[in-house]
């Protein structure tokens, strides 16, 4: 006989297995009690059913945790609905995504789902040696060092409770990954200066942009350390797959950095969100943010100019792909294309039709593609009409 018993005071759900013990004359002697920890499992049984409602019915229960994540793509939706669905375990949770995603804005909706009565702390490792990190995060006793007059607690103690985010985990040195395997895997930690194990009660996230495969590979990154952080792993999709997104967040950063300049918020022109449209944003959420405050920092009055945008475009280096060339480009010679050595005004014109048709017809657009004035595009398109 078994049965299934939660203890408040231990914090954990026990499995208890009644086995009576008969003598030979098939009397009961006793009984005795295999007690087996099943916390771990009821937590990945709840996650399960959570995740499965949430994913059928769609619905989150707590929207106001995701409040500060403008999005409106159907992936960020999926990942907001699986931290719902394990936000309650103690688990470490890994994050991962390029730079300028949002990954701490995740972290701080999986502590805001958890419901955890502590605080948010976050800290970021990289850079930081052994004896600085174990400093940081766990604190040292009096005289642990040269000018350590007192004790001091680490990041951790204020995390009690609540969540300890350590960022950039990616790059934390060999030393320092084991002191933090023992933390997930114990619980405890040794504060600089003391040889007396003391437990934490913050659940660990950890965020990365690195390629932790590779860095496993290269041996710079502990394998059971990544398992043991990889019990929740989201990743978090980089802004060009999800571009849908971009005129929230344009309109969201216009209205912030108005705010903050004490400026009227600009005017959007359809133009402006095709171009930014068509970029790939390798800086991501980060980048688009950037851009938004220095078209705003330069805005006088009117609407944004499109210039500004496209200026901040061509210094990164990374237009758009116009689809000026076949996808085999690398295989066809400029005769292929045309069928014959095209003239200067050939390519002109099949340069000035790929970037309005790219541009959805929008003159201002494909005149930012092209590198000119809206009004040379205009020129030329007269000209091209009477010819």
């Amino acid at each position: 006989m078994a049965f299934e018993k939660f203890e408040p005071h231990l914090n954990m759900f026990l499995e208890i297995r009644a086995m009576p013990q008969f003598n030979e004359k098939k009397e009961l002697i006793g009984v005795i009690h295999i007690v087996r920890d099943i916390t771990e499992r009821k937590q990945m049984e709840d996650e399960i059913t959570s995740l499965k409602k949430h994913l059928l019915t769609g619905m989150l229960e707590n929207e106001a945790a995701f409040s500060s994540i403008i999005t409106r793509s159907k992936k960020m939706r999926a990942i907001f609905q699986y931290i719902e669905a394990m936000a309650k375990s103690q688990k470490p949770v890994f994050i991962t995504g390029e730079t300028g995603v949002g990954k701490e804005l995740v972290a701080q909706s999986v502590h805001l789902a958890s419901g955890l009565k502590g605080g948010h702390i976050a800290v970021n490792v990289a850079g930081l040696d052994d004896t600085m990190l174990s400093d940081t995060l766990f604190g040292h006793k009096k005289g642990a060092f040269t000018g350590a007059e007192k004790h001091r607690e680490g990041l951790i103690v204020r995390a009690s409770g609540g969540t300890l985010l350590l960022d950039e985990i990616g790059d934390l040195n060999k030393s320092s990954q084991v002191k933090l395997l023992r933390l997930l895997e114990e619980r405890i930690y040794y504060p600089l200066g003391s040889d007396i194990p003391e437990k934490s009660s913050a659940r660990i996230i950890a965020c990365s942009n690195q390629d932790i495969e590779k860095r496993m590979e290269d041996g710079l990154f502990r394998r059971d350390l990544y398992y043991r952080l990889c019990t929740h792993h989201i990743h978090i999709p980089p802004l060009r797959e999800r571009m849908q997104d971009v005129p929230l967040l344009l309109d969201h950063f216009l209205e912030e950095a108005s705010k903050s300049m004490s400026k009227k918020k600009p005017a959007l022109t359809p133009e402006l969100v095709t171009l930014l449209s068509r970029y790939q944003f390798p800086g991501n959420v980060r980048e688009l943010q950037a851009m938004v405050y220095d078209a705003v920092a330069q805005y006088k009055s009117g609407r944004l100019s499109l210039d500004t945008f496209a200026g901040f475009i061509k210094q990164r280096q990374s237009l758009p792909q116009t689809s000026l060339m076949p996808a085999n480009e690398h295989t066809m010679s400029i005769q292929d294309i045309f069928g014959h050595f095209p003239t200067l005004k050939e390519i002109d014109d099949y340069i000035v039709s790929e970037a309005l048709k790219n541009s959805d017809g929008k003159q201002g657009s494909a005149a930012s593609l092209l590198g000119i004035t809206r009004q040379a595009l205009n020129q030329r398109l007269k000209k091209k009409k009477k010819s």
